[in-house]
């Protein structure tokens, strides 16, 4: 996507210190590399010019996932949350961001082993980057999508719950689908035929007044933004369901939007070329994308412990 800076900061964390991101490199008999055996974050810091500080967003959360992920799969890395936590904040004063900023936090197989295998003893690797970040996906205005023909992987073959990098290929399968069809997203099914999430963000829709996204047991990721919309949607008095949802709900939905660390809440237009409500944004999908941008930001009280403030 054009509109993405991908151009990392000077520094990065890289075997257990700061070093110049030119330096943090791997061999290309990374075991990683071969198999997917890595498991990785996205996390957004929000700068705000006026007070001069970075709100690190729900930080304690994804590095809960981050290490619940390895847990799933059985090993570990040399670090536990604290330190984690403290690694991201000197990597930040290293840095010295002015601008909005995403965090990749990354575990990986650094062994050159000739197997995929995740061997009990061994100790993962841990690194991570930082990078200037605006949108991912549109936030002003509808985007269009299609419902790929690729499914979601099943739990039961590839943990959902975990972010493990060899499953990407399932994401990028479907994001190539659709943007080669003239889309800007994919929305998978589960092997179920119910609907599941986007390439690699959560997914909402709005019908007759209800908030209603996929239940965890969908074949979802259990986003952080996800579960940041449902409770924003509580405080503002919507009712919301996490319920199964038929493809063609899809269809006759009032509103959709997507929600994630990478799309934040994207408005959807279109779906399978049909027109979702009255393709502008829904009044639902408004409130909640404007609350969430000033509590990503730390403007509002309320939600000032999601926040992490770094002056910078």
């Amino acid at each position: 996507m054009a509109h993405l800076q991908t151009s990392p900061f000077p520094f990065a964390f890289f075997e257990n210190k700061i070093v110049r991101i030119e330096d943090a490199k791997v061999s290309i008999m990374t075991n990683a590399l071969q198999y997917g055996t890595g498991v990785f974050g996205g996390i957004r810091g929000y700068y705000n010019k006026e007070k001069k500080f970075l709100s690190l967003f729900r930080l304690d959360d994804h590095f809960k996932r981050f290490l619940q992920s390895f847990k799933i799969i059985g090993v570990e890395i040399p670090y536990d949350h604290t330190q984690l936590k403290k690694i991201t904040i000197d990597l930040v004063k290293k840095n010295n961001p002015h601008t909005d900023t995403y965090f990749r936090p990354f575990g990986y197989a650094g062994s050159p082993n000739l197997s995929p295998n995740l061997d009990r003893d061994h100790m993962f690797d841990y690194a991570m980057y930082m990078m200037p970040l605006g949108d991912y996906l549109p936030t002003d205005k509808g985007i269009s999508v299609i419902v790929s023909s690729w499914r979601r992987v099943s739990d039961n073959t590839i943990p959902s719950r975990a972010k493990i990098t060899g499953s990407y290929i399932n994401s990028a399968l479907a994001k190539r689908e659709a943007t080669l069809g003239g889309h800007d997203e994919a929305i998978f099914l589960s092997e179920n035929g119910h609907v599941a999430e986007g390439s690699a963000m959560n997914l909402f829709i709005v019908r007759d007044g209800v908030l209603v996204t996929p239940s965890k047991s969908d074949d979802i990721l259990e986003g952080i933004t996800r579960r940041t919309v449902i409770q924003l949607a509580k405080d503002l008095k919507i009712p919301a369901e996490e319920r199964v949802i038929d493809r063609s709900e899809l269809y006759i939905a009032d509103e959709a939007f997507f929600s994630g660390t990478g799309a934040q809440v994207a408005w959807i237009q279109r779906i399978d070329n049909r027109v979702v409500g009255d393709g502008k944004r829904g009044q639902i999908a408004g409130k909640l994308q404007d609350l969430f941008f000033e509590v990503v930001r730390g403007n509002v009280k309320k939600y000032e412990s999601w926040c992490t403030k770094i002056k910078v």
